[in-house]
């Protein structure tokens, strides 16, 4: 059965251009592993993600609109299966590894805390070590998966999930095309979601945004998918051109005064951060009513890491009912 797996890893020296990450050539996992028979590496880091408890709980955790009425806003599983797409299209076209950049998009949000950045920002100041989702991210596919054991990814899917924001960029040019990948999808389908809640217009979108990049949302990711392909086929690194790059901060620029600080739409962050902040000091203070698999985080990095893993894991719906379970009194029945 080896043979499937070589066939793969000789199948990219055939196909990936030589500036690619090729699976063979990987600079391993954190503790060494046999190879899987059938995948390579890189493939079998995606799967590994896909199959993990904190891939599965993207679905029950903010994007932008926290407990949204409606079926067609975005989580934070949905946003992150736009970014892979929106990468491996990317990849494909450029003939990069497009295994290794599928497993850092699906990997790139493990760490999003409940109630999207509010609740980061809470964390942020809760926590003394200072937290940010793509550390988190890391953290949980290096220590938090599995009870602790982690998932064992290899250096290359770490390096692109740690570096995907922030002033660091990855080491490979597939990771550094999920960076870019994560905003095409988010500025373009949380203006989506903004226009869905009433809060934006379609024809507020700044005059510039719509003259280059295009009038709806389909031509605007296009736009910035086929520049990142045309602007790249040196492969020099992964850069939007001049024009679209300048467009393309305005757009993010705009998102952040009209959807991510609207008051309308972020009206009840502040209760979220209250509630994870009442959560946060309540285990703080009441330490036995962790897992018991945060044990042997708090004998080896404090209560304070451990209490912040904990919260940091949770749904929104989980939060809501750890805080109801705590502070909300329970009707009274005659038994």
């Amino acid at each position: 059965m080896t043979a499937v797996r070589e066939r793969f890893e000789e199948a990219e020296y055939k196909t990936l251009v030589p500036q690619a990450a090729h699976a063979k050539e990987s600079r391993g996992r954190l503790s060494f592993q046999e190879k899987c028979p059938v995948r390579t590496d890189f493939q079998r880091d995606r799967d590994r993600i896909i199959h993990s408890n904190s891939f599965r709980r993207l679905k029950q955790k903010t994007q932008v609109f926290l407990d949204p009425e409606g079926d067609h806003y975005r989580t934070r599983l949905t946003h992150t299966l736009e970014v892979s797409q929106i990468a491996r299209t990317v990849a494909r076209a450029l003939s990069l590894n497009e295994d290794l950049t599928e497993s850092i998009a699906l990997g790139h949000d493990l760490g999003h805390t409940p109630f999207g950045h509010a609740g980061e920002r809470i964390l942020n100041q809760l926590y003394e070590g200072g937290f940010r989702h793509n550390e988190q991210s890391l953290r949980v596919v290096d220590k938090l998966e599995k009870d602790g054991a982690g998932l064992n990814l290899t250096y290359e899917v770490r390096d692109g999930i740690l570096n995907h924001v922030g002033i660091s960029y990855a080491t490979t040019l597939e990771g550094r095309i999920v960076r870019h990948a994560d905003r095409i999808a988010y500025v373009n389908h949380d203006y989506d979601d903004a226009i869905r809640a009433g809060i934006l217009k379609e024809d507020e979108i700044p005059t510039e945004v719509r003259e280059v990049l295009g009038k709806s949302k389909t031509e605007r990711i296009n736009t910035a998918v086929l520049d990142l392909i045309e602007n790249n086929t040196d492969l020099k690194d992964i850069t939007f051109s001049q024009e679209v790059g300048r467009v393309m901060e305005d757009f993010h620029t705009f998102m952040f005064e009209q959807v991510y600080r609207n008051p309308i739409a972020k009206g009840q962050e502040g209760k979220a951060q209250d509630m994870l902040a009442i959560l946060y000091q309540h285990y703080m203070k009441h330490e036995k009513e962790l897992p018991p698999e945060y044990k042997s985080i708090i004998e080896t990095e404090g209560l304070g890491r451990a209490v912040c893993d904990y919260v940091a894991c949770m749904t929104d719906r989980y939060a809501l009912e750890r805080f109801k379970d705590i502070y909300i009194p329970l009707n009274w029945q005659v038994l």
